[in-house]
């Protein structure tokens, strides 16, 4: 179960959908559902009672969010609390977050040398700026992966 946090932007949407179209190719053998929290649907829920419908006898739910705050530490582990409430006879896991992982760190300095050599002219990194929006929250542990990751780019 591919745990997303939903949008109220169409393309966000699509995009989250294209990701869990991908982890239905890479792991034909299992059933791949995916939902969100909010703002779009289907919701979390949904995606669970489908997956209990096929017959799932284990559930692994992946949230599909960069690092852990709110929705990671609360939001999602209630509703999949929920289902295995409901649902006794399936075993139910709840993985982690993306979180600061040398994956996410390798792509993210790929698309900053990408952007370098488009450039019109030579680029003197030490000329630039980089710049990393983390979408706010006031969770203090994922404030601080947000300027972790942002030092270990510009480290390099």
């Amino acid at each position: 179960m591919i745990c997303g946090h939903g949008s109220r932007d169409e393309n966000a949407v699509a995009q989250f959908n294209t990701l869990a179209g991908h982890f239905r190719k890479l792991f034909p053998e299992y059933d791949v559902e995916s939902g969100f929290l909010e703002f779009a649907r289907p919701v979390l829920r949904t995606g669970l009672d489908k997956l209990a419908e096929q017959g799932a006898e284990r559930v692994l739910c992946l949230p599909g969010m960069l690092f852990a705050a709110g929705h990671v530490k609360n939001d999602l582990p209630s509703e999949v609390n929920e289902f295995a409430a409901d649902n006794p006879h399936i075993e139910v896991h709840y993985g982690r977050e993306l979180a600061v992982d040398s994956r996410l760190l390798q792509a993210a300095a790929a698309r900053i040398e990408e952007a370098e050599a488009a450039a019109p002219t030579e680029v003197d990194r030490q000329q630039t700026l980089l710049m990393v929006v983390g979408r706010g929250t006031n969770d203090s542990d994922a404030n601080s992966n947000v300027s972790k990751i942002t030092r270990m780019l510009w480290e390099g």
